[in-house]
């Protein structure tokens, strides 16, 4: 699986202003024939960039043609149409970045406190999810959310998927979204994920007292070694933020690894999860 369109669109941008190096942006416009801005917008991952242009680029550069492909095969990326565009209407212009990244990462810790993470949620568990949201209440919306969510999904069956870390805090195994059906649905789809290879799933229990993620709930991705740093995503009611220092990125990794030593084991968190939905059940007969 290639990086996104918009990874792969950033990542062009990045090296190009990197191989023009002291030379000034108008100077290589002209030379060029083009606008200053045309240069502007392509370094900015704005627009994408043709191979006729990126090889007339490159030749201003003086970067040789056996050295090209790797640029040529960002160019081509960029040029795709990314597989969320038919949702975009839906979402906020700053989830794209967040939806690039989820898609490139190769390992994705998670913190959540409140409900399951949506890459683990079943399709009537996240349709309640999003319902619940302040900013929604539009069904056609609602239901591309719904369906970007579910498709989003696909990259556990990546060729080779992510690895997962989640933690979850035991709450989450006892807020009713959708309703008692739709929890106990869901925790059989936790039962089940927490089997599947690359996943770890812990449930931090009421009985571990205060903890480091306290404040909020966060996700930490990874990349594969000499792409990208790693970045950490908190998502707020308003869009997602990003976290990128370094300085920032310890802190939140510190949390998380606190968080999985306090958590039950992995056999003891799917014998929680299984506990409850085996008190579920009887309460449902009752």
């Amino acid at each position: 699986m290639g990086r996104p369109t918009s990874t792969a669109r950033r990542e062009l941008g990045s090296e190009l202003r990197r191989l023009r190096g002291e030379r000034r942006g108008a100077t290589v416009a002209t030379a060029l024939g083009w606008s200053e801005s045309k240069l502007s917008r392509i370094e900015t991952a704005h627009t994408a960039i043709t191979e006729d242009d990126l090889d007339r680029l490159l030749t201003t550069y003086g970067v040789r043609v056996e050295d090209r492909d790797r640029l040529r095969d960002l160019a081509r990326r960029g040029r795709d149409r990314a597989w969320w565009t038919q949702y975009r209407s839906s979402v906020p212009d700053p989830y794209d970045e967040y939806l690039a990244l989820e898609g490139e990462a190769c390992l994705i810790g998670e913190w959540e406190a409140q409900v399951v993470p949506g890459l683990l949620q079943t399709g009537e568990y996240a349709r309640a999810v999003i319902e619940a949201g302040a900013d929604v209440d539009d069904p056609d919306v609602i239901q591309r959310r719904l369906a970007l969510r579910m498709a989003r999904q696909a990259v556990l069956t990546r060729d080779p998927p992510p690895m997962l870390r989640m933690v979850l805090d035991e709450a989450v195994l006892y807020r009713e979204v959708g309703g008692r059906d739709v929890l106990l649905r869901q925790l059989a789809r936790l039962t089940e994920d927490s089997r599947r290879p690359g996943i770890e799933l812990l449930i931090l229990p009421f009985s571990a007292g205060a903890h480091a993620g306290q404040t909020e709930s966060f996700m930490v991705l990874d990349f594969a070694e000499g792409t990208r740093a790693p970045v950490v995503h908190i998502e707020g009611l308003t869009g997602g933020l990003f976290r990128v220092k370094p300085g920032e990125l310890e802190v939140y990794r510190d949390a998380l690894n606190d968080l999985r030593k306090r958590s039950l084991s992995p056999e003891d968190s799917r014998t929680a999860i299984a506990e409850r939905e085996d008190a579920l059940r009887v309460s449902a007969t009752s």
